[in-house]
């Protein structure tokens, strides 16, 4: 496949094969194609020039070098032919594995893993997010170290103690290594506190707090934009989003909450990383509401939500049905005759579903009315104010959700009321004048 190039004059571009090696009984839900596109999506993501992509079908697997002697003789013939940089192999590869292709193909290597690490490692922006990237990429690299010194001696001189200077090379740096990640996550450790204290002060304003989880590229920045009337990144690029943000969000009856955007999951994240944002993704963890946004144009749709489930529950994120909500985002790139079909599955849709278009601001209101009805954990309470407290009564609008009012000749006002627990208590400290019944 062939694209145009671009013309930087700091830094030439490079020109990538993408490889998705399709495993002969892996059962994966989806196609090998649409993972191909996605592999090349990610190396288009590092400004590659992706100028030639393929499955390669593995119907045994090669120790050395992944692929069969025949199959990396031809890889290196292309390689050579297109004067390619850098071939990306959509899987793991050992360190092994990795070093013995970069021999045989005369180019450079790039595992799933180390692409997507790479990208976070270009995408982060806060202290928080460059230490987690950091910490990942010693973690990965750590067990690499070899590839580092090959063109040491391994086994020369030394008096049956010590083995030669690249083995002593390669414990130092190791040693190195664990140094700095020991140091990394003490750093995480104080980021995780300052987060924990921050939501804490969060929980004394009692605002419900709502997450934004989802497949990368499903178009949560932009639903978040359309919400928030923010301003977040929010391009059609893989990992646009890393680093989270929180902002107000107004719902129907005019109460406040907090949404956050987080970063987008994938298949097959690396479990490096999965470790190394758990903090970031505690504010996941945290929320009173989790919005699941899915591409529901896309044909893998299904396959994506899995995978996201499948980060949630090794995040260990509560899947109460009360708290996830499903939304089918981009309605606009569907079909007519699809589209009405998607709006039944949604009404019947379990967990429950609100379809959208983050780009028209279709449904986002039914999604906001759908949002308060999940925040409203508590049954309502009745509370009555005295004479001349709308200040109190201003209090309740604002922060809860008034069912009922009635007001009285005496001047007293009586509500029906549903609020947050931290609400109810906060309320209660504020204005010891008024009379709540439980």
């Amino acid at each position: 496949m062939s694209s145009s190039k671009s013309v930087d004059r700091e830094a030439p571009v490079q020109g990538a094969l993408v490889i998705h090696p399709d495993r002969e009984g892996r059962g994966s839900a989806r196609h090998p194609e649409a993972r191909l596109e996605e592999a090349a999506g990610l190396a288009r993501a590092l400004d590659l020039e992706v100028r030639e992509t393929m499955v390669v079908v593995l119907r045994k697997l090669t120790p050395a070098t992944l692929f069969g002697s025949g199959k990396v003789q031809e890889l290196a013939t292309i390689v050579e032919v297109e004067e390619l940089d850098v071939v990306i192999i959509d899987d793991a590869l050992t360190p092994v594995q990795q070093r013995n292709l970069e021999k045989a193909l005369k180019a450079k290597v790039i595992d799933r893993t180390g692409l997507i690490l790479e990208i976070f490692a270009r995408r982060a922006r806060t202290r928080e997010g460059r230490l987690q990237v950091e910490l990942a990429r010693l973690t990965y690299e750590r067990s690499r170290l070899v590839r580092t010194w090959t063109h040491l001696e391994r086994q020369r001189g030394g008096f049956g103690v010590m083995g030669g200077p690249g083995e002593t090379q390669i414990e130092t740096d190791r040693r190195l290594i664990a140094d700095k990640i020991g140091k990394l996550k003490r750093e995480l450790v104080e980021v995780r506190r300052t987060r924990t204290l921050q939501r804490s002060a969060r929980r004394r304003v009692p605002f419900p707090s709502v997450a934004l989880v989802g497949y990368t590229n499903a178009g949560k920045s932009t639903l978040f934009n359309r919400l928030t009337e923010a301003k977040v990144l929010a391009e059609d690029m893989l990992f646009a989003t890393l680093d989270p943000t929180l902002r107000s969000l107004k719902l129907p009856d005019g109460r406040p909450a907090i949404l956050s955007d987080t970063v987008g999951f994938i298949s097959d994240l690396p479990h490096e990383l999965v470790e190394a944002f758990r903090a970031t993704l505690e504010e996941v963890r945290e929320a009173d509401v989790v919005l699941h946004v899915r591409d529901i144009a896309s044909e893998e749709t299904e396959a994506q939500a899995a995978d996201v489930r499948s980060v949630l529950q090794r995040l260990e994120v509560d899947m109460d049905e009360r708290r996830i909500l499903e939304v089918w985002n981009k309605a606009d790139l569907l079909p007519d005759d699809l589209r009405e079909e998607v709006l039944r599955d949604a009404r019947r849709a379990h967990p429950p579903a609100v379809v959208v278009s983050a780009v028209t601001g279709e449904g986002c209101a039914a999604l906001l009315a759908a949002v308060a009805g999940l925040v409203d954990e508590a049954p309502p309470v009745d509370v009555v104010t005295p004479p001349g407290e709308g200040a109190a009564i201003a209090w309740l609008y604002s922060h809860g959700r008034v069912i009922e009012r009635e007001d009285g000749e005496d001047g007293r006002v009586r509500l029906s009321v549903s609020l947050t627990a931290q609400a109810l208590g906060q309320f209660e400290q504020l204005f010891p004048q008024a009379s709540v019944g439980r």
